[in-house]
């Protein structure tokens, strides 16, 4: 823990900055997690399904990605405290415009709002790297904040198990809005500003095309995931526009003075695959460990038949604390054994830990935990740091918000696309009657598969030399 604090800026400014980040992180974490053991109760008590519910979370992580796309740039231009800060604000409205929905129209609504807060995590890494310009402290810095993304040392999965049922889902978002008026506050007096791009001006022309080509595939995306109800005329139109639209970005871009992303970066390993390597991941786990695992929890028929709160203290709260644990070593290993090399150990672990829990762990509750705790810590505390951080250190100095942003819609558009292909894959191969766990197997097993295809990509992806410590000098520190 001493490594945190012994930064080259005075220690109290760091700790204070430490405090501020990681409460937004914390923030925003409770929109994306806190929920999941509340989607149930939410279908109840609005009156509605699963199904339509479950589109909740899609609307969150879909604007979470559209405005991943361009904040962090923004907060080059006009200032990362700012824009956090605006983030937050218009967070807080958002979950309180949540609680008090009286249908499921008006949650969606607040739900969309909530979104805007999608880039909350890169934002901060990109303030904390503005300060600490040390690997191994940077490092250990990143991974304690980044593990917060995936999960609160599973407090909030914990907490949300328990007020969901004891005062239903309403008392989640207003312990959201607690939680994000704290965050403010903290921002406000104890976050440093930086603001690398000071006078650029900001690329709006470009910034349109290339959210309405993410939002076009996105809602084909959603619609194929219909399945046998799918209108895949409407499908295969949508992924015109998004071409369309993506062309028409590609232009804009090669013609401005001062491009949102230059085409010369797009076309880079470090650009591609690694957007590429996170949507992947993120498509193959994340809807594994926050909704197939609860789902079968909860499941009287074919699952464990085990109320909200029970579910999460069993699966929910240990996969994040561990997450939460492995977070802070994994992101101080980095800089030593390789970026990359601790991405493949968290993606192999991942793998392994997802093909035992669809074999084994549907039909076994000491497996299904074990497993859940394993992608605990290969996936959120490994996988997940190591994503984040190569999003900061592989991005171009003269750019530095473009790649995190990227990255961070590509985080947001695979754990939407997680939530629309695994669920739908159960959904397909569940025999009628629903006491069998096939529909569960099978999805978990499509996880995985799309998790090694992940694996497969990150081989292309560059060594961010710069952001690791050579043999001869981890010699010398020694």
């Amino acid at each position: 823990m001493s490594d945190l604090l012994n930064s080259t800026k005075p220690a109290v400014r760091v700790g204070a900055l430490m405090t501020a980040l990681l409460a937004a992180c914390v923030a925003f974490q409770l929109n994306a997690s806190m929920l999941s053991p509340a989607l149930v109760s939410m279908a109840r008590e609005l009156q509605t399904d699963d199904a339509t519910i479950g589109l909740s979370q899609t609307m969150f992580f879909t604007t979470a990605a559209l405005f991943s796309v361009f904040l962090p740039r923004l907060s080059d231009i006009v200032g990362r405290k700012r824009v956090l800060t605006g983030m937050l604000v218009i967070m807080l409205v958002g979950t309180v415009v949540a609680a008090l929905a009286v249908n499921v129209e008006m949650l969606f609504v607040g739900r969309i709002i909530q979104g805007v807060s999608g880039p909350v995590v890169p934002i901060t890494l990109l303030m904390l790297r503005a300060e600490v310009t040390d690997p191994k402290r940077y490092g250990a810095m990143m991974g304690l904040i980044t593990a917060v993304n995936g999960g609160i040392a599973g407090i909030d999965a914990l907490a949300g198990g328990w007020l969901v049922t004891n005062h239903g889902f309403r008392s989640v978002f207003w312990t959201m809005a607690v939680v994000a008026a704290v965050a403010i506050v903290f921002v406000v007096l104890w976050a440093a500003n930086s603001q690398p791009s000071k006078g650029t001006r900001m690329d709006w022309w470009g910034v349109l095309p290339l959210v309405v080509s993410i939002a076009a595939l996105l809602t084909a995306f959603n619609e194929a995931g219909k399945l046998a109800a799918a209108n895949w005329l409407l499908v295969g139109g949508f992924i015109v526009v998004a071409l369309v639209a993506f062309a028409i970005f590609w232009t804009v871009e090669n013609r401005v003075a001062e491009p949102l992303v230059a085409t010369k970066y797009l076309r880079q390993r470090s650009t591609w695959a690694l957007l590429l390597t996170t949507l992947l991941t993120m498509t193959g786990v994340f809807a594994v460990a926050n909704g197939l695992v609860t789902s079968i929890a909860q499941n009287a028929d074919a699952g464990f038949s085990m109320e909200a709160d029970l579910a999460s203290l069993a699966f929910l709260t240990p996969y994040a604390l561990v997450g939460w644990l492995v977070g802070p070593f994994a992101g101080r290993l980095a800089p030593t054994l390789g970026y990359l090399n601790v991405l493949r150990i968290g993606l192999i672990g991942s793998i392994v830990s997802i093909v035992i829990m669809a074999l084994v762990g549907v039909h076994s509750l000491p497996v299904l935990i074990a497993t859940t705790v394993l992608i605990g810590a290969t996936y959120a505390g490994i996988g997940n740091i190591m994503l984040n951080g190569l999003g900061i250190v592989l991005s171009p100095k003269e750019n530095p918000g473009f790649l995190p942003g990227l990255n961070a819609g590509a985080f947001n558009l695979g754990a939407g696309l997680s939530f629309v292909v695994l669920p739908a894959v159960q959904i397909a191969v569940a025999p009628a009657g629903g006491t069998s766990t096939a529909g569960y197997t099978s999805a978990m097993l499509v996880g995985a598969g799309i998790t090694a295809v992940a694996l497969l990509v990150s081989f292309l992806i560059p060594k961010p030399a710069g952001a690791e410590v050579r043999p001869a000098e981890t010699a010398s520190a020694a």
